[in-house]
């Protein structure tokens, strides 16, 4: 089954810890926090103080997308306050095997992130140190982007690429229930969703919802 990651970015805020175990409750497989630096991408949402006083209240892995220029700063600061996984953007690090390799010597798991429009290279290059890769599907501009369906192709491809076997493939981007299908027969390993968890209804019914539309992946991956 696609493990899933609910973006905090897109919840109500006003009761953190409310949510946080919600979350918790529903069967969030990790929590999501993008932070953003207004210079990447155009806009600023959160930041590190949130995802530490968020840290209390749960003990499920946490997952920091940094969409910034220059990340290696701040990698520091999100071990010291408890994050899991950290990836930054391939577009952003002249050199992702050495920022790679700076996540991981801080104690945690280390991905690259692609826009919709970069095309992910072989990566072999940045093993040992990558964990993980994220394929954003929509364009991060506004927080309502409609979800690209075009852009699973880059899954499709990269999956293929020789020496990658232990790396998990995440898809990030106006994700609902409605098309996880196509994520799936893709072959995501995570989902990374905001609107889709945090929309009408309960949490957990929609998470359970994802969760009943993604099923076993292997199938699908092994016939591709």
């Amino acid at each position: 089954m696609i493990k899933i990651s609910p973006s905090i970015i897109s919840s109500p805020l006003a009761n953190l810890e409310a949510t946080i175990h919600a979350l918790d409750e529903g069967g969030a497989d990790s929590i999501h926090f993008d932070i953003e630096d207004g210079t990447f991408v155009p806009l600023m949402g959160l930041g590190t103080r949130i995802i530490e006083d968020a840290r209390s209240f749960t003990k499920l892995p946490f997952d920091v997308h940094l969409m910034m220029n220059n990340p290696e700063w701040i990698i520091p600061e999100l071990a010291r306050i408890g994050v899991n996984r950290v990836c930054v953007h391939y577009e952003a690090c002249p050199y992702p095997r050495r920022t790679l390799r700076w996540i991981v010597s801080h104690g945690m798991q280390a991905g690259l992130a692609f826009n919709p429009a970069a095309p992910i290279p072989p990566l072999r290059f940045c093993l040992p140190f990558l964990s993980f890769v994220v394929i954003l599907t929509t364009d991060p501009e506004i927080g309502n982007c409609s979800f690209l369906p075009e852009v699973l192709e880059k899954l499709r491809t990269a999956r293929k690429y020789e020496g990658l076997d232990g790396v998990e493939w995440v898809v990030d981007g106006g994700i609902t229930a409605e098309s996880v299908p196509l994520v799936k027969a893709a072959g995501a390993d995570w989902i990374v969703a905001g609107r889709g968890i945090f929309k009408n209804g309960t949490i957990k019914d929609n998470i359970q919802k994802i969760q009943a539309q993604s099923g076993d992946i292997s199938k699908e991956i092994s016939n591709a």
